[in-house]
């Protein structure tokens, strides 16, 4: 597969169907999630294509229309910067797509975004053995944050 012949853009509503099927894939076999609901995961979906303000996702699309991988960011604000900051929440390239730069450009398409529009930082985080994800943070210039992450659920 040429990556030339794939398009990243926004999210559209003609996506969904194709892109909850990815999402699925993603947290289910990827992540190993349980199911989500359909509906809430639509909803989730439906709402960032119709509510910019929440946070958007870019799509990797081949020739034929077939979604090859999904970037999802997220809005929130930073207190300490006194601006707009955003969350790279996922990042995911199907099985058969990977090795094609699809991630890099993925990446390199929400970092464009947030510069663009003024933004203070995109954040993300990875898992500690998914050290695919981690070389290629480190290849696009992440760097390993000062502050800890916790969690309660």
């Amino acid at each position: 597969m040429m990556t030339k012949t794939v398009h990243i853009r926004r999210t559209t509503n003609t996506d969904l169907p194709q892109l909850y099927e990815l999402m699925r894939e993603y947290i289910v076999h990827f992540y190993k999630q349980k199911q989500p609901d359909e509906q809430d995961l639509k909803t989730l979906i439906k709402n960032l294509i119709d509510d910019p303000k929440l946070g958007l996702q870019f799509v990797a699309v081949n020739q034929a229309g077939g979604l090859l991988g999904f970037a999802t960011l997220y809005f929130t604000f930073s207190t300490l910067k006194v601006k707009q900051q955003a969350i790279l929440n996922d990042l995911f390239v199907t099985a058969d797509a990977r090795g094609n730069q699809l991630g890099e450009r993925l990446f390199q398409t929400c970092l464009s975004y947030v510069r663009d529009n003024d933004f203070c930082s995109m954040t993300w985080e990875t898992g500690k053995d998914n050290e695919v994800a981690q070389k290629l943070y480190e290849k696009m210039g992440g760097e390993i944050s000062d502050w800890l992450f916790y969690e309660i659920k």
